[in-house]
C-alpha cells in the first residue's frame, strides 16, 4: 500500500505505544496474527495511522486522542483467534467486547473510545457506531483488513518510520 506519510502521526502513535509498553502487555499483540501475515499489533497501528491520516486529509474535526486510543485498542483481545478452540467461535461477533474489557482493565475510556472498540465490527455486530471517530475507525478497519488479507509484507514502509514494536 502506497501511503502518504506523516511523521507527525507516526510520532503520535509512537508516543502512545511507548506509554502503553511501560505499563501494559499491549505490545504482546505482536504475538497474534490478525490477517494474512499482519499481527494484531501492526493491524492496530495501521488502523490508527490511516484513521488519523484520513482525518487530516479530509480536515475532519474530531477528538484525535480518542480516535488514536480507540483505534489502537479496537482489537485488544489478546488471543490467537485462528487456533481451534471453542472459545474462539464467533470471534467476529464477540471480540469487540473482549477488547473493551481488556482495554478497560488498563485505562478509563471515554464514551468515544468505548464506542470505537465496541462498534468497529459493524455491520457484523448489529449496533452501528455513534461518533464520527467510531465511523472512521470502522471504515478504516475494513480497508486495512481487506489489504492485509490480499497482500503480503504489509506496512513495510510504516514499519521503517520509527514506530516501536519490541517489548520491554
Amino acid at each position: 500500500m502506497t501511503a502518504i506519510f506523516s511523521d507527525e502521526i507516526i510520532q503520535d502513535i509512537d508516543t502512545c505505544l511507548k506509554e502503553l509498553a511501560v505499563t501494559t502487555a499491549f505490545l504482546s499483540m505482536d504475538r497474534y496474527m490478525q490477517h494474512g501475515d499482519t499481527t494484531c499489533l501492526w493491524h492496530s497501528i495501521a488502523v490508527a495511522y490511516y484513521s488519523l491520516l484520513l482525518v487530516r486529509m479530509l480536515r475532519i474535526t474530531c477528538d484525535r486522542d480518542s480516535l488514536l486510543t480507540g483505534a489502537l485498542f479496537h482489537d485488544y483481545f489478546l488471543y490467537d483467534w485462528h487456533a481451534k478452540d471453542r472459545s474462539h467461535r464467533f470471534h467476529g461477533f464477540r471480540h469487540p467486547k473482549t477488547a473493551l474489557k481488556n482495554a478497560m482493565g488498563i485505562k478509563n475510556l471515554n464514551p468515544i473510545e468505548r464506542d470505537i472498540i465496541c462498534r468497529h465490527m459493524f455491520p457484523l455486530t448489529p449496533i452501528p457506531p455513534v461518533f464520527k471517530e467510531s465511523i472512521i475507525v470502522c471504515l478504516v478497519d475494513k480497508f486495512c483488513s481487506f489489504y492485509e488479507t490480499i497482500c503480503r509484507n504489509t506496512y513495510k514502509t510504516i514499519k521503517g518510520r520509527g514506530v516501536i514494536i519490541t517489548e520491554n
